[in-house]
């Protein structure tokens, strides 16, 4: 390569980067690190973790009606003589002179299982939120993997762009001192400083979408400001296999997001059994004691009570015919949407494994397109040189190894991501 072409290419990338890039440390990262750093400090993460802890509260407040309700109470009153109340409701009209303090307690003995069937409800819909923030996790996994292959690729084809642009400049130079000396003509400098002009567009644009990737691939790590990375190489995925249907079954049992929704069926179906227990009676252990220091003569100086209260539903407009039918309807809908997402398992599956497959057939057939491409660049400059043909077959020569470059590297990093989306589909990235 010549001092100019040197020159050239550098300048080139210097136009094309801001200075704010070049301002920033460069970030030395792996897939491992760049995953295990989206995890921890992901916000969606972090959202699904506290809904898991909310809905734990919620099991503790169904179960705190087996524990005793205490409650303190400190009560004066005083009435003229003769007073009595009369209206305002079924009542005891008769107010006594009075000042007491005391204590009264209620402890549930049974309502025939329907506390019980509510914590399971409950217990289960709190699996489900740990399962999605499962499904969360994979989801941001998969989103740092597809960020940084995007990354790797960009740079791929950022380094083809300016070994294009060096090998162009060459030509240009070539050409140039041929053209000089009457060797050449004027139209193949023309030819020649065309396709320089595009590799510098190819440059520029291949530098501005490494920036592009290393945005997307920050945002995926849950940081809220942009960072120019160092990115390390990965190992080249295995051979995807060569039958969808134990994939299938993987997915169906491994994934979170397909335990998330049955959990939420088993939640919603120990929920409507609740709801169809609040017509059975409920039990519950009443008393109180306290002292009363001033009163009306004929009261003692401290009062104490135990009871049992039986409380029985008779009719209530079916309000709780209708709470039950509104629980089943939403059961048989949950049921029907995990359905849903079971056929959409299977599909999404039968894509990635089709998809990936596809990828890796590609990787062979691009390797042998760059052969041909870079053997036909070899002969169309050996003949160039030669004065056997014209600038155009040159050009063309060289446009079809860019080509071949690019969709070779293009072909390398689809195909990891799409191996990590095949990940994904089948509940390996948790």
């Amino acid at each position: 390569m010549s001092a100019r072409a040197i020159v050239c290419v550098a300048a080139v990338v210097a136009v094309s980067a801001p200075a704010p890039a070049l301002a920033q440390d460069v970030r030395r990262l792996s897939l491992q690190e760049a995953e295990t750093e989206a995890v921890q400090n992901h916000p969606q993460i972090r959202a699904g973790q506290y809904g898991a802890l909310a809905a734990a509260e919620t099991v503790r407040q169904i179960k705190s009606t087996y524990f005793p309700t205490v409650l303190g109470s400190f009560t004066g009153a005083q009435a003229q003589d003769g007073t009595r109340i009369a209206a305002g409701g079924l009542n005891n009209p008769t107010i006594l002179d009075r000042l007491a303090y005391g204590f009264s307690i209620s402890q549930m003995l049974t309502d025939f299982g329907r506390t019980s069937t509510l914590s399971a409800s409950a217990t289960l819909r709190v699996d489900s939120r740990e399962q999605d923030v499962a499904a969360r996790r994979a989801a941001v996994r998969l989103d740092v993997d597809r960020a940084y292959f995007d990354a790797l690729r960009a740079r791929a084809i950022l380094r083809v762009a300016e070994q294009t642009v060096a090998a162009r400049q060459l030509v240009v130079d070539q050409v140039t001192a041929l053209a000089s000396t009457g060797l050449k003509s004027s139209l193949d400098l023309s030819f020649a400083n065309v396709n320089l002009s595009e590799s510098k567009l190819l440059l520029l644009q291949a530098t501005n979408d490494v920036q592009a990737a290393d945005a997307t691939l920050a945002a995926a790590l849950g940081s809220p400001q942009t960072a120019t990375f160092e990115l390390a190489e990965e190992a080249m995925p295995e051979a995807p296999p060569s039958d969808s249907a134990p994939l299938v079954a993987q997915a169906l049992r491994d994934r979170p997001d397909v335990a998330r929704e049955r959990l939420e069926e088993e939640s919603e179906r120990k929920f409507a059994e609740a709801e169809r227990a609040l017509w059975m009676p409920t039990v519950s252990l009443v008393g109180a004691a306290g002292l009363t220091p001033y009163h009306q003569l004929g009261l003692n100086n401290q009062y104490s009570a135990i009871g049992v209260n039986f409380t029985i539903p008779v009719t209530n407009g079916n309000l709780f015919s209708a709470r039950r039918a509104e629980a089943a309807f939403r059961a048989s809908a949950q049921e029907q949407t995990f359905s849903d997402l079971k056929n959409r398992v299977v599909r999404d599956v039968q894509i990635a494994w089709l998809n990936a497959r596809a990828a890796y057939e590609r990787l062979a057939l691009t390797n042998q397109l760059l052969a041909h491409a870079t053997d036909a660049l070899d002969l169309a400059q050996a003949r160039y040189n030669l004065g056997l043909s014209s600038i155009v077959e040159l050009t063309q020569a060289q446009l079809n190894q860019t080509r071949a470059q690019i969709e070779q590297a293009t072909t390398r990093y689809e195909y990891q991501g799409r191996s990590a989306m095949l990940r994904y589909q089948l509940g390996s990235l948790k």
